[in-house]
């Protein structure tokens, strides 16, 4: 298992912490953006609990409890996340009844190995309503020694019903100061740690990311397509099959932080006001993304519209 780093080290100690003093929930809501290391808490956690000789406040990785755990086949901790569609093709993008039924179950049955019961689900904000409905019966009825832990980017996605009755933990993005500290230790200049961070609101993983794997520079390629389309210099439909060529998803991404960065630095204006309207216009890109509707037509109508608002303003702003 990877080792924590600081921010989720405090996590991670709170929760251990309330653990042994008999105040963790019956039911947690870990909420945090994306790839912030909720997953490998809530795994550490699990570790930790269900080990029969913890050492140092973390599970000891010898017992047979933890050998049972990193096979994959311990009997009292239970994954909850995509599964295969019935056809056995694709993943499902949401979780669904059958899934939080069979928690349900699980939970009813007495541990297998005389310790804890836990659940993980992952990502809890892809329950969908039915399944929703089924996870609120089991939270009605909670039980000694079992744990379902609920971990979740947007929670927003969730019932009020549901959220209501978890112990919420929140794992936000880490101080500026301990976010570069992590960067630097990975071997990042200071210089490309600072810009990366910048570029991901603070998210030090998603800057690492980018900086290992090109994501800057394509963000660098995303900036300037944009000024050539508001320059007219080139088509919208040639722009669309170059960020075909990419991750649609995080072009459009790096699109809408661009416009918000850009509008930012702008007085109140038209300008401004076409920017922001620009990047609630990406976003519903960004969700039409994970439809079937063709991704060329998506990002094609969405450029066309960068044009249609900054080519004018541009045109206004030449002397």
């Amino acid at each position: 298992m990877a080792a924590l780093t600081d921010w989720q080290s405090e996590t991670y100690t709170a929760l251990r912490d309330a653990h042994e003093r008999g105040q963790l929930g019956h039911a947690t809501l870990l909420t945090g953006p994306a790839q912030i290391g909720k997953r490998l808490v809530a795994d550490t956690l699990a570790a930790y609990i269900l080990c029969h000789q913890p050492q140092s406040g973390f599970a000891c990785g010898q017992c047979r409890a933890c050998q049972l755990r990193l096979a994959g086949t311990h009997p009292d901790l239970r994954v909850v996340t995509f599964e295969l569609n019935k056809e056995g093709t694709k993943l499902r993008t949401e979780i669904v009844i059958d899934q939080l039924r069979a928690v349900s179950a699980s939970l009813a049955l007495t541990p297998q190995m005389g310790g804890a019961q836990i659940v993980i689900v992952d990502p809890a904000d892809a329950i969908n309503h039915a399944a929703a409905n089924a996870l609120l019966k089991t939270l009605e009825e909670p039980m000694p020694n079992r744990y379902l832990w609920l971990l979740a980017a947007n929670p927003g996605n969730l019932p009020q019903t549901i959220r209501s009755r978890c112990q919420k933990i929140e794992m936000p993005v880490p101080k500026r100061e301990s976010a570069m500290a992590w960067l630097k230790s990975s071997g990042q200049s200071a210089e490309a740690a600072a810009a990366a961070l910048t570029a991901a609101r603070g998210h030090p993983v998603l800057a690492r990311d980018w900086l290992a794997n090109g994501g800057m520079a394509l963000r660098a390629r995303i900036d300037n397509d944009l000024d050539l389309l508001a320059q007219s210099k080139r088509l919208p439909s040639e722009v669309a099959e170059a960020w075909m060529q990419e991750d649609p998803d995080l072009c459009v991404r790096f699109a809408a932080e661009l416009a918000v960065d850009r509008a930012a630095a702008l007085p109140p204006s038209n300008a401004g006001r076409a920017l922001a309207t620009w990047f609630d216009e990406a976003n519903r890109a960004r969700a039409l993304l994970r439809t079937p509707v063709r991704p060329n037509l998506i990002l094609t109508e969405l450029l066309v519209d960068w044009c249609r608002k900054m080519v004018p303003l541009n045109k206004e702003r030449r002397p």
